[in-house]
């Protein structure tokens, strides 16, 4: 299975390790001792290809920069810490087969499920598992019997002779961050009582180091973390973690109880390395991440492209097949989805709260990317229309934050905006006169006035949840559960919904723009009347010939300037012309 590798057996109880010394990220490692690299990602959520939208690095690169190290150095694991199988169209449509083609022709090595692995049921990740040419491990997942369909850990026989035992732990927010049907019947044991039984186990093996592969991450809000499992588990040299989206020490990793804590950010995104040199008997770590952004100028490899190619290319007859059946137009058009209600934008979060069981549903406009005519709808429409591989969050808030994200959502208006906000479960009345901030004038829950006090269950999309388009109430919400796609949730509703006429309901309403004032017309101030012209009379010069020069009958000139005799003018003499 594992090229320069032999897989050693397991068995399931354990103890302490060796001591751990961390060096900086630039070490050198001498010549003569027993090295390894090791490299790892977590938290790819089902990315094959280069994205520079989300900083995607891609395998096909990371392929190629894997086999640049191994010149250097043959002996190296390439490890996942989970949320692997599941997040884009690829690997839903598939349902993470096209996923393990590519890690299979990856050479992996061993990876931990991750909550989000478990998305298709529990059986499903069985099928993957046997499907899979690399070790999924997890010593903690076990079945109500006490036994488990996973192995505990496993022991690596590098080339140079270097014993690595490493083992697995999953996150027990599975429970709540995939749909609890996908783990009925399944339990996840204490983390730290399985971690002491996994380490004894491994030094009993003579084991050079210990890795916990693990996916706990390090949020606060998260009870069991890595933290917890340093803290509470001595022997482990070197955990690599994931959940959480973290960079640890900027890259380097984080140092605690003598184990070194590593992540590698998200969606491929970085890719971890920990180079690793036996000193007298003990491992020392360089550690580092190498973001998107380093690979600009690395090539593809041909043959990773070419299985990503072959594996996806099914997908385009997938998405025609029809998944249901509309009597109406769905409304997408961007202008009305980040303005007002939709048919459209109804529909997505009616299947919002029914995939995930919250009290209100709450989607941004911006998130809906395409109309679907009426007649049957493909899944390629749904597609189309919500292409983003956002997934459904439940979190809880009070009735004043749900006010003020609906504050924040129509701020903008009348202008467009991808922030505006779509309800389901909810209904409210704004108005666009009012200052920003003071806008909406009725919120309703199911029908009831909305009680600023009062805790709700909000499922809204993970991007919102983070705080994303200016939603920063939402900001640092514990999670309460995760659900799929938005294009998962509207395909799996419309299956069990085969003929729809969704409508525009009043959910959301606008009142009038008031009319500006009418400005008074002012009157136009009069134009002061030109200044006389003095002419100074010449020799020769006579009234009307003066006259007739300025255009003013002589009979005028003589009664202007109060002339007694008209015929009688002298040089000299100043004559006024009236203008």
């Amino acid at each position: 299975m594992f090229r320069n590798k032999r897989i050693i057996g397991m068995v399931m109880s354990f103890v302490l390790v060796l001591g751990l010394m961390i060096m900086p990220a630039t070490v050198s490692l001498a010549d003569g001792h027993e090295t390894l690299t090791i490299v790892h990602v977590n938290d790819v959520h089902g990315r094959l290809e280069e994205n520079d939208f989300d900083g995607t690095i891609g395998y096909p690169k990371i392929k190629t920069f894997l086999d640049g190290m191994k010149e250097e150095n043959p002996n190296m694991l390439l490890l996942h810490a989970g949320d692997s199988f599941h997040g884009t169209i690829p690997a839903n449509l598939t349902e993470g087969e096209v996923v393990v083609e590519v890690m299979n022709a990856m050479e992996f090595d061993a990876m931990v499920p991750g909550n989000h692995d478990f998305n298709f049921g529990y059986e499903r990740l069985l099928e993957l598992k046997a499907m899979s040419e690399f070790d999924i491990l997890a010593t903690n997942v076990v079945k109500e019997d006490g036994t488990s369909d996973f192995d505990p850990y496993m022991v690596y026989e590098m080339e140079n002779g270097m014993r690595v035992g490493i083992f697995g732990i999953a996150t027990e927010e599975t429970k709540t961050k995939s749909h609890p049907d996908n783990t009925r019947g399944v339990e996840f044991a204490d983390i730290l009582e399985t971690g002491n039984e996994a380490v004894e186990a491994l030094e009993e093996m003579d084991v050079d180091m210990i890795i916990a592969l693990i996916h706990l991450g390090v949020d606060a809000s998260s009870e069991d973390t890595a933290y917890k499992l340093a803290d509470g588990v001595d022997g482990i040299d070197l955990i690599i973690d994931g959940h959480s989206h973290s960079i640890m020490g900027e890259g380097a990793g984080e140092l605690r109880n003598g184990a070194l804590i590593v992540q590698a950010g998200w969606y491929l995104n970085h890719v971890g390395v920990v180079n690793v040199e036996m000193m007298d008997g003990e491992p020392v770590f360089a550690a580092a991440v190498h973001p998107y952004e380093e690979f600009a100028e690395v090539e593809a490899d041909e043959y990773i492209a070419g299985i990503i190619e072959e594996a996806t290319a099914p997908i385009e007859e997938m998405q025609m097949e029809v998944v249901g059946n509309t009597t109406i137009e769905l409304d997408g058009v961007r202008d009305n989805v980040r303005s007002g209600e939709t048919n459209l934008g109804n529909l997505i979060t009616d299947a919002m709260i029914v995939a995930s069981g919250a009290d209100v549903a709450l989607t941004n406009g911006g998130g809906i990317r395409a109309s679907i005519d009426a007649g049957d709808i493909t899944l390629g429409e749904v597609l189309t229309s919500f292409p983003f591989t956002n997934v459904l969050t439940n979190i809880e808030v009070t009735g004043a934050e749900l006010m003020a994200a609906l504050e924040h959502g129509v701020k903008d208006y009348p202008a467009t905006a991808g922030h505006f906000p779509h309800v389901s479960g909810m209904s409210y009345i704004f108005d666009p006169n009012q200052e920003v901030g003071s806008r909406i004038t009725e919120l309703r829950i199911d029908g009831t006035p909305v009680d600023m006090e009062e805790s709700y269950m909000l499922v809204t999309n993970d991007f919102l949840a983070a705080g994303g388009d200016g939603y920063t109430m939402f900001e640092g919400k514990e999670i309460l559960a995760y659900s799929g796609l938005l294009s998962e949730v509207l395909e799996e509703y419309l299956r069990a919904n085969p003929e729809i006429s969704p409508e525009v309901e009043g959910r959301i309403v606008a009142l009038p723009m008031a009319e500006p004032p009418v400005e008074p017309t002012p009157e136009p101030e009069p134009e002061p009347a030109p200044a006389d012209m003095a002419y100074t009379v010449k020799a020769g010069d006579w009234l009307s010939k003066i006259g007739m020069t300025y255009g003013v009958d002589w009979r005028v000139l003589a009664e202007y300037n109060n002339l007694a005799n008209p015929n009688l003018i002298f040089p000299g003499q100043i004559i006024m012309i009236p203008q």
